[in-house]
């Protein structure tokens, strides 16, 4: 199957597990024997006119259309996927495709219902766009703390459902169930919207029960390290904090000597991080869309202590492949991180963990997900033109 992956890469590069997830997808389709193309365009940040040229982009990417329409010529594809939009590509994309190749696209966040994609401001769940207009967004600078950027998303997502641009889609991967509830919230068809998890490749199991509890992931407000380093003025474990953010210096400050910080790290040595770690801990305030992290830490045996929040419930087992812990509560984490003090606990759960990801969360798992949502579409797009 010849299959053309699209993606607005972000600019954090490894750090983004957006980036990760189509780096992942595309190897494990090639050496799975398929023909795979990615066109992945990144762009800095834009000043002056180029602010203007870059606002433009975002609500109609003609550039992008015509190289999207390039390639779907001379590749051929027999299914076009298409994942993160913004600021690279823009619907423009979709438009360019329906009608020339079966069009799938992944739902990694909240993004064609809040401008941001995460449903957070100030700190605190907002849902004031979903299933509205999103000029609460614009009037907050919601996107990349710009009025202006906001306003240019706003209308790029005001404009491209009017014109029913996300009708092209023939079918949308949530990456989670919450994910597909909340999509499906904000008025994209239920019907066109199944669920295909993340896999993550394999590697070292965890012997024994790790030495230290690990965060792992970007430090901003959305993430809620800061409850983590509350918890912590009563832990007695080491904590490590290993990301970077805009967060950094002040939670730096505010930490017990016990915590102890490190920058971004790539994926190699993320995952000889992990197998050390007696849990992975995902403190966030947000609606997590799946916590990718999560499966990464099973495929190393490693527990995972979460918020209850998002989808986060339908990848940790509460008691059994980790703990389910209230939004934003540091003494609820406390008492959480000190049952995973128990060795006994530590090594249960992690056997629990690598097992739920040999049966769900394996490449082999991820390989077979993917393949038969592309065949649905080819057959549903052959059995209509034909």
């Amino acid at each position: 199957m010849r299959i053309l992956i699209l993606h607005s890469r972000y600019r954090s590069g490894p750090a983004s597990g957006e980036n990760r997830v189509v780096e992942d997808e595309a190897r494990l389709l090639s050496e799975s024997g398929h023909d795979v193309e990615v066109w992945d365009p990144s762009v800095g940040t834009p000043s002056g006119i180029r602010l203007l040229q870059a606002g433009a982009r975002v609500v109609w990417g003609r550039a992008a259309a015509a190289e999207v329409r390039t390639r779907v010529a001379r590749f051929r594809p027999d299914v076009v996927h298409v994942h993160n939009l913004f600021p690279s590509l823009s619907p423009s994309v979709l438009r360019t495709v329906t009608g020339r190749a079966p069009l799938v696209m992944t739902l990694h966040n909240y993004r064609l219902h809040c401008l941001p994609g995460v449903f957070l401001r100030d700190g605190r769940v907002c849902e004031d766009c979903l299933g509205r207009t999103p000029w609460p967004g614009v009037l907050h600078g919601c996107y990349q703390g710009s009025v202006p950027a906001s306003f240019a998303l706003a209308s790029s997502l005001v404009l491209h459902r009017r014109l029913r641009t996300f009708d092209g889609v023939d079918l949308y991967l949530a990456i989670s169930e919450f994910v597909r509830r909340k999509n499906v919230e904000g008025g994209l068809r239920g019907d066109r919207i199944i669920v295909k998890p993340h896999f993550v490749w394999g590697g070292e199991v965890r012997q024994g029960p790790g030495d230290y509890f690990l965060y792992l992931g970007r430090l901003s407000p959305e993430k809620g390290v800061a409850t983590l380093i509350e918890a912590w003025r009563v832990v007695e474990a080491r904590l490590l904090v290993v990301g970077e953010g805009p967060e950094a210096s002040a939670l730096r400050e505010r930490a017990p000597s016990n915590v102890e910080f490190r920058s971004t790290v790539p994926p190699e040595k993320a995952r000889a991080l992990l197998g050390s770690a007696r849990a992975i801990l995902v403190p966030s305030l947000s609606h997590e869309g799946a916590g990718r992290v999560v499966l990464e830490a099973y495929a190393a045996g490693v527990p995972a202590l979460a918020s209850r929040s998002g989808g986060l419930p339908e990848v940790v087992s509460d008691g059994e492949t980790g703990l389910l812990l209230p939004v934003g509560d540091p003494h609820a984490w406390a008492e959480g991180v000190s049952r995973l003090l128990s060795d006994a606990e530590s090594e249960r759960m992690g056997r629990a963990a690598f097992g739920l990801w040999q049966r769900a969360y394996s490449p082999q798992s991820g390989r077979g997900r993917l393949e038969d949502a592309y065949r649905s579409v080819v057959g549903t797009r052959a059995t209509r033109d034909g």
